[in-house]
Formats: C-alpha cells, sequence, structure tokens
C-alpha cells in the first residue's frame, strides 16, 4: 500500500512542479517541462524494478531496490537547498512534503519488511 501512495505523490509532485516549473524558485534554466517528467519515470522505472524483484521472490534484492525508490522520494527536498521556505506556495509544500513523507513511510515499510525476511 504504501508504494502505491508513494507513487501517487510522486506523480503528483513532478506535474506540479512540471506545469508550474517557472513558479518554483531557482530551478536551473536547463530544466524543462520533459525533463522532469523524464525524471519521474525513470524514478518510476526503479520502483517498478523494485516491485518486480521482490514479486518473482527476490525478495531482498526487492526491498533493496524499493529502498532506493523510497530514497528517491526524498529527493523533493532538495527545493529547500536551492531557496527559502517563504519563497514557495503552500500548493509547493504540500507536494513536496506529501513526496517526502509518503517516501518515509515506504522506506519504513521496506525496513520492517526486510527485518522479518532476512536470514537468521
Amino acid at each position: 500500500m504504501s508504494l502505491l501512495v508513494y507513487g501517487a505523490a510522486s506523480l503528483f509532485h513532478h506535474v506540479h512542479n512540471a506545469e508550474f516549473l517557472g513558479e518554483y524558485p531557482n530551478m536551473p534554466g536547463w530544466l524543462t517541462p520533459a525533463r522532469v517528467y523524464a525524471a519521474w519515470l525513470a524514478v518510476t522505472v526503479v520502483g517498478l524494478a523494485g516491485y518486480l524483484l521482490f514479486r518473482s521472490g527476490y525478495r531482498l534484492a526487492g526491498l533493496a531496490v524499493l529502498g532506493a525508490y523510497g530514497a528517491l522520494g526524498l529527493y523533493g527536498l532538495a527545493h529547500y537547498a536551492v531557496a527559502p521556505m517563504s519563497s514557495y506556495t503552500v500548493t509547493m509544500h504540500l507536494t513536496i512534503g506529501l513526496e517526502a513523507v509518503t517516501a518515509s513511510m515506504l522506506l519504513i515499510t521496506v525496513v520492517l519488511e526486510w527485518f522479518r525476511l532476512r536470514p537468521s
């Protein structure tokens, strides 16, 4: 469940970022909406690969890849490294925060599942 919730939050943040790119403060000039969507697709492929590995019986490898997928969701917090929090709108904060919180939920789920499955 946390995988789907994070996936939806990631999509929400990336769509908002792409569609309102010019309003996000201090974004690099080379970044375009198409590149934002490409970044989302690349991140999503990581999540899909982790899910498929896990479901195919490669549980620990799948969890490792899903952990990487969740960690990528924390990268949205980098917005706050390039501009003060006060320069973002409420919706921007919402999309960034939702992605980070749901990515953290996925990471917690991955760690708990790893402890459950790890060899003794």
